[in-house]
């Protein structure tokens, strides 16, 4: 499942970031997922308000040497993943 470019993503219930040892997570039910570069500033925009399509542009903006094509599959995929372990909601 591709994430419609429109769609705002949220953290699914249960899921929240946290931090673990100075070191940023995604906590979910019976499991934690550290995060780092592309991976947080992903998340911290998963928030119900920014679409797909805008946490792409601004990632596309921070990763500027990076192909915005590159970037744009990347992001489509991670978000899928998160979809996929049931950390991420689609609104």
């Amino acid at each position: 499942m591709t994430p419609d470019l429109q769609s705002r993503p949220r953290l699914a219930p249960g899921c929240r970031l946290g931090e673990n040892n100075q070191q940023r997570v995604l906590l979910m039910p019976e499991r934690a997922l550290r995060l780092n570069g592309p991976s947080l500033e992903i998340v911290q925009r998963c928030d119900g308000q920014h679409t797909v399509q805008q946490i792409i542009s601004d990632l596309q903006q921070i990763y500027s040497k990076a192909e915005p094509k590159k970037v744009e599959i990347d992001i489509l995929d991670y978000l899928t993943r998160l979809h996929d372990q049931r950390a991420l909601d689609f609104a």
